[in-house]
């Protein structure tokens, strides 16, 4: 089922009996579900209405049986069921599931319920019969990572139901300081419009003095001084991030994972492959490959290839003891971002 589809259909009243619900934004999914209980439960009557369950602690004819059974003093309710191994891989240890009872259920289910299934899981299992029986009834809803552009689009949209604007660049600054995580990325938008006031406008210099960058997102900015030149400032983000008490070794293997994610991006684009193509391959969101995508686009494979040389090399002599960890750091910022690495580039 596709999830605006979905929307619609609920907004109308016109829920189906249950749902199966999976991927890997589980901030989107609860969202979801929020609406959805809004939409269909009275406030007033939502503690008779509303169950929860889950199949880790209970086998699945439990839920059946709930199903079943005609709700009390409400018109409908809802039972919100957290699963790993019904739809899912996961497993549920000793407890043993009579799926059979819930594909005779999902055949002829009651029009006073609605069932939700929550997969913990970024996929369903295509070859089970409680999986292939939800699809038949069109009502699975995939929770997977928004497009470069869509997350953009999701971000402005936060930002308006909140009364303020946000200009472009600031929005740039935002996902790349927060990082592509929904519910990181909702506070520190709830933070911005309270600073800036309701009717106000977001700007770059509002996010960059507000939202603190993580470990993940000032390597980024290193690497980025780093290929870029920028010696001083590749090396002022280097003691920022030791003042944070953070492992000269941790810091290498960001910079390795880092040049390595630059280099894939740019042969897979380079064979045609789209940005969201490149993500699903690599096992990235696709705003971290748009990044990516942009970091490396003016330097060749090769240079890119010598610099993860370089840098994994680094991380040998560290763990080994053959170079002080923070002086090899250095030289390794100094030597690459001067130009002149250890390995010439072919």
């Amino acid at each position: 089922m596709d999830l605006k589809t979905a929307v619609k259909q609920i907004k109308k009243g016109q829920a189906q009996p249950f749902y199966v619900l999976y991927g890997s934004e589980k901030y989107r999914m609860d969202e979801f579900v929020q609406l959805m209980l809004e939409q269909l439960v009275p406030e007033d009557n939502r503690e008779l209405a509303i169950m929860k369950m889950d199949t880790s602690e209970m086998p699945v004819e439990l839920v059946v049986e709930e199903a079943e059974t005609p709700p009390f003093l409400v018109e409908r309710k809802v039972i919100l069921v957290k699963d790993q191994s019904i739809f899912g891989t996961g497993k549920d240890g000793k407890i043993e599931h009579r799926t059979d009872r819930l594909l005779q259920y999902m055949a002829e289910p009651m029009d006073t319920t609605i069932i939700i299934f929550m997969v913990q899981a970024d996929k369903l299992d295509e070859r089970k019969k409680t999986t292939k029986a939800a699809k038949s009834a069109d009502a699975v809803l995939a929770f997977n990572p928004f497009s470069a552009e869509e997350l953009v689009q999701w971000v402005i949209k936060q930002v308006e139901q909140r009364q303020c604007t946000i200009e472009e660049q600031a929005v740039d600054v935002l996902i790349k300081s927060a990082g592509t995580k929904l519910q990181a990325l909702s506070s520190e938008i709830e933070k911005l419009c309270l600073f800036v006031g309701q009717s106000q406008r977001i700007d770059a210099n509002a996010v960059e003095s507000l939202v603190p960058k993580n470990t993940e997102q000032n390597v980024f900015q290193l690497v980025e001084d780093i290929i870029g030149k920028r010696t001083d400032r590749a090396l002022s983000t280097l003691h920022e991030l030791l003042k944070q008490k953070e492992e000269p070794i941790k810091i290498v293997a960001l910079i390795v994972r880092q040049l390595r994610i630059m280099l894939q991006v740019k042969e897979l684009t380079g064979q045609s492959f789209s940005q969201q193509q490149a993500a699903s391959q690599l096992g990235l969101h696709p705003y971290a490959v748009k990044m990516a995508a942009e970091q490396a686009r003016s330097h060749p494979a090769s240079a890119l290839a010598a610099w993860l040389t370089e840098a994994a090399e680094l991380d040998y002599e560290m763990k080994s003891g053959r170079v002080e960890k923070t002086l090899g750091l250095e030289l390794f910022i100094m030597r690459l971002s001067s130009g002149v690495p250890r390995h010439k580039i072919r």
